[in-house]
């Protein structure tokens, strides 16, 4: 009976102590909870957060320099400066500290020239010696005219001294070159026109062209109106002679024209002018007043003359370029 008795007892107890285990709550310190997973950070998202910190130390930075007082040393130092480079501190202005010259300088425009006229000028030069080989003979002739009293006054005599296809091609060399030294001297100084380029240097050539030949015609026919042939066939000689001097005045003129920095030009314009007039006087008066001396006529045909066919192309060239 006894032993049955504890029994019991052991049994209730252990029961007891069972149930005490499950109603008990749970302990937070020892129980174990699972933490809810952490979210991972990419490699851009670090870098745009590093990116937005970087601009907000630099913004909080210069905002302290712009905002809070300026250091005094700073200040003092930049006062020191001022008055050491522009304190005068001599008895006159030469004793004035120099100016440092700073190595950074403005930029200026360059001009920039028109490939095709290099090309036209190689072929202008390759044309001239066509014509010295295949023309030598009156090509030395125009030369020897300038210093050869006896040359010029021989093609004065003799009509056809220059035979006929000698003088259509130094013709068209004197207009060509003519034609470039203006479209080169109307760039240079940046005229304005309707029609510009190739097309511009091709009207001044046709132009020159025309004018000059319309010149040689019209003394013929007033030649031929006053029975005067003869005075006309040497003054005509006299004067494509001249001009034939000029073309090969202009052609190295021109070359320097497109190879010569842009302040040089006036200086080569200053002895391009100085050669014509020397070429005009030397050659063109020198021989037109041993010709007019030998025919006698009134002065005021001369005036005429002089007027209408020598000074009024010029004038109307200088109009139709406006320089």
């Amino acid at each position: 009976m006894r032993f049955i008795t504890l029994c019991l007892l052991y049994i209730t107890i252990c029961c007891s102590a069972v149930c005490g285990q499950q109603v008990s709550p749970p302990n937070p310190a020892t129980t174990n909870t699972p933490s809810p997973p952490q979210k991972s950070i990419s490699v851009l998202d670090s870098v745009v957060l590093a990116t937005k910190a970087r601009e907000k130390f630099i913004g909080d930075s210069l905002a302290m320099q712009y905002i809070k007082a300026p250091d005094s040393a700073m200040h003092r130092e930049y006062v020191k400066r001022i008055l050491k480079e522009n304190l005068l501190t001599g008895a006159d202005f030469l004793n004035s500290p120099s100016k440092k010259r700073s190595i950074v300088r403005d930029g200026h425009h360059r001009e920039t020239r028109d490939q095709w006229v290099i090309v036209l000028i190689i072929t202008l030069l390759l044309y001239t010696g066509v014509l010295n080989i295949v023309l030598n003979k009156d090509v030395k002739t125009v030369l020897q005219s300038f210093y050869s009293k006896r040359v010029i006054s021989q093609a004065g005599k003799e009509e056809g001294y220059i035979n006929f296809w000698s003088f259509i091609g130094l013709f068209l060399l004197f207009g060509f070159t003519f034609g470039l030294f203006l479209y080169q001297l109307s760039v240079h100084y940046k005229a304005y026109y309707s029609i510009s380029g190739m097309r511009l240097f091709a009207s001044l050539s046709f132009i020159i062209l025309a004018l000059f030949a319309v010149k040689f015609l019209a003394l013929k026919i007033l030649g031929f109106i006053f029975d005067i042939n003869k005075l006309v066939n040497e003054y005509v000689s006299v004067l494509y002679l001249t001009y034939f001097n000029i073309a090969f005045v202009f052609l190295p003129v021109a070359v320097c024209f497109s190879l010569l920095d842009a302040k040089f030009i006036p200086y080569l314009l200053i002895v391009a002018i100085v050669l014509i007039i020397v070429i005009l006087v030397w050659l063109f008066l020198r021989s037109s007043v041993n010709i007019i001396s030998n025919f006698r006529f009134h002065k005021f045909y001369l005036f005429i003359y002089l007027c209408a066919l020598e000074i009024c192309p010029v004038l109307i060239l200088i109009k139709a370029l406006n320089i």
